[in-house]
């Protein structure tokens, strides 16, 4: 195997709170980046995909561990490396040559130089005849090939890109992929290695000579595997891309296993290092997993949800939070990279409101720690109302601040759905005022 350009160990991100605890962003992580080979980095939203690319491309230090650049700290020399951006983050004031020419006035080239080789990457990226153009005369398309000529031009030994494509239409998106792809095959450019985050699950198989999964709170790797009998071009609607596809759509909606991946040639696969006491909500309300039921049972009651949020043209991380939202609560089963509903899921997608209340009420207090807590302490109080930074100083042990008050606010909306407690946002309390019917109404589940 070649030394790494890039080599990261035990890196961790993590954010110190006043209680001496902190917030643990990325868990302990070694990861290298190769000569000759094209890298993705997909995960859910939340996951530190970003951050984590942030930290190897040298913009953020690690709270604890090394990123080694040729095997010496990153800190310690001088780096050759750019990064394309979601955003095409150009300089309004400046024509497309001017912003292509940046960097390397800023290295310190002379202008004559510079303009050569701006030029000739303008061209190579299908930009000649622009150079005088400003950004605002362009269309998105066009923007991101000047923003990938200016991440071109210093010539970087690891091209770093943070969902390049995302904010572009299908069609452009597409035409530019295999642009890059043409350009990084036949070697127009020196780059050594590519590093992609992206959420498009299609789009990694497509580009990538090896795949990272990352999985969340704290984003910790999932797996890690190399893309071995995929030959470029590859075909959407081969076997293998399709089992791909299935598989790592298989990882992200199953944070709680990895599954085994056949006929592809896995990589270190690395312990789940988290140590959760909530089970993370997905921020889903119960009207969204009642729509994705009653869909899924109109398909037979199964159906591949990737291909489904492609026909509904949904972003496949929109649509994770309600399938993960209807798994944990029972109402779907996720397997083989297709979801099948429960006998649960069909009760409480056809049932009258009264009736699916009733089953998401007992399935919220048999599967979500969280609204069995809150129960339990309203039932238990005097009064039957609880303030609400009493759980909120719970959750900040394991969440971010702001992911605290997402996680609080979930279990609300699904709380008052059941009519499990309702919630005094003037006071910020938690209030069970009818202490009786409630109770009856959660009979035979057990609130601990």
């Amino acid at each position: 195997m070649a030394e790494p350009i890039i080599r990261a160990q035990q890196v961790e991100k993590f954010y110190a709170q006043p209680s001496e605890n902190r917030i643990q962003v990325i868990s302990p992580t070694d990861l290298s980046i190769v000569p000759g080979e094209i890298v993705a980095l997909l995960g859910p939203s939340g996951s530190g995909k970003s951050t984590l690319l942030r930290m190897l491309a040298g913009l953020s230090q690690p709270s604890a561990g090394e990123v080694l650049w040729h095997g010496k700290p990153i800190s310690t020399v001088r780096i050759n490396v750019s990064i394309v951006f979601q955003s095409f983050a150009l300089f309004p004031w400046l024509t497309v040559l001017e912003n292509v020419e940046a960097p390397l006035k800023a290295r310190g080239m002379a202008a004559a130089e510079r303009r050569e080789r701006s030029i000739k990457i303008l061209d190579t990226v299908g930009l000649d005849g622009f150079q005088a153009a400003y950004p605002k005369e362009l269309s998105g398309g066009m923007r991101q090939r000047v923003g990938f000529a200016r991440a071109l031009v210093v010539e970087p030994e690891v091209l770093f890109m943070d969902e390049p494509f995302s904010a572009l239409d299908v069609l452009t998106a597409e035409n530019l992929r295999s642009e890059l792809l043409e350009l990084w095959q036949k070697k127009t450019i020196p780059t050594q290695s590519i590093f992609i985050v992206t959420h498009n699950i299609e789009e990694a198989v497509l580009l990538a000579d090896r795949i990272i999964v990352l999985g969340r709170n704290p984003g910790h790797v999932r797996t890690d595997f190399k893309v071995t009998n995929l030959a470029h071009p590859r075909d959407r609607k081969s076997q293998p891309f399709t089992q791909l596809v299935d598989y790592i759509y298989k990882v992200l909606t199953r944070p709680d296993v990895t599954p085994d991946m056949p006929n592809l040639e896995p990589g270190r696969k690395v312990r789940d290092q988290r140590q959760m006491h909530y089970e993370m909500l997905p921020h889903a309300r119960p009207g969204g997993i009642a729509g994705l039921l009653e869909l899924i049972i109109d398909l037979g009651g199964r159906t591949d949800i990737y291909r489904l949020a492609d026909e509904l043209a949904f972003e496949i991380d929109d649509l994770l939070p309600i399938v993960e939202a209807a798994s944990l609560l029972g109402f779907l089963k996720v397997g083989e990279g297709d979801v099948a509903i429960t006998p649960e899921g069909h009760e409480y997608a056809e049932s009258e409101i009264l009736k699916q209340k009733e089953v998401f009420r007992k399935a919220a207090l048999e599967h979500v720690l969280l609204l069995r807590q809150i129960t339990r302490a309203l039932n238990n109080k005097t009064d039957h109302t609880v303030p609400e930074d009493f759980f909120l100083d719970m959750l900040d042990e394991q969440f971010s601040e702001e992911e605290t008050q997402r996680q609080l606010d979930t279990a609300i909306n699904w709380g008052r759905y059941a009519e499990l407690f309702d919630f005094d946002a003037s006071r910020r309390r938690f209030i069970l005022p009818e202490v009786d019917e409630t109770a009856e109404s959660v009979e035979g589940v057990e609130v601990e």
